[in-house]
């Protein structure tokens, strides 16, 4: 299957403007307090170091690896832990970034897990919602922008490892087969 970018969804200074406003949000909800920003990788990554630049509290960063997709466009549902995170977080105030939330289904794993460690207090911050994808019973307290039911790729999305490295958010079209 030859898959190529469709077209821009989410121009790249859109992304800027989205991004300092989430980082104005949580500097102004955490004033006063140390947080501790897990990004769930490989996704977030890019999201992240644009996010914590932009937030003016101190902070501890630190990294998840999980799995849900294999090389696939849709959610396995079985969620595989790659790499946990190294910081302790009882009684510390925990955001776990993520790219995307589409299914859900990782992420309610993910928080059900982490809360298990008894955060002071557990919100997420999705750069981007798919709402039409839900199968899980989950929400970002801190969301982007909401997507259209698209394949999206750049700004740290991938297809199969490809794609990470464009600036804006694109649109993945496919050639032939089948998804």
């Amino acid at each position: 299957m030859a898959h190529y970018v469709k077209g821009v969804l989410i121009p790249r200074d859109q992304i800027d403007k989205m991004v300092t406003g989430l980082a104005d949000r949580i500097t102004e909800d955490y004033q006063g307090k140390e947080i501790v920003i897990v990004g769930v990788l490989k996704g977030s990554f890019i999201f992240m170091a644009d996010l914590v630049r932009k937030i003016n509290i101190p902070m501890i960063l630190d990294f998840m690896s999980v799995s849900s997709y294999y090389g696939g466009t849709k959610s396995s549902g079985v969620v595989k832990i790659i790499k946990d995170m190294d910081v302790d977080i009882e009684d510390r105030h925990v955001i776990i970034v993520e790219d995307i939330v589409d299914s859900g289904l990782t992420l309610q794993h993910l928080k059900e897990m982490l809360l298990t460690r008894n955060p002071a207090s557990l919100k997420v911050c999705a750069a981007f919602d798919k709402p039409d994808r839900r199968k899980a019973d989950i929400t970002a307290e801190y969301t982007g922008m909401k997507i259209p039911d698209e394949f999206i790729i750049g700004y740290g999305l991938d297809f199969d490892g490809k794609y990470r490295n464009l600036p804006d958010v694109c649109i993945l079209a496919f050639d032939g087969g089948n998804e």
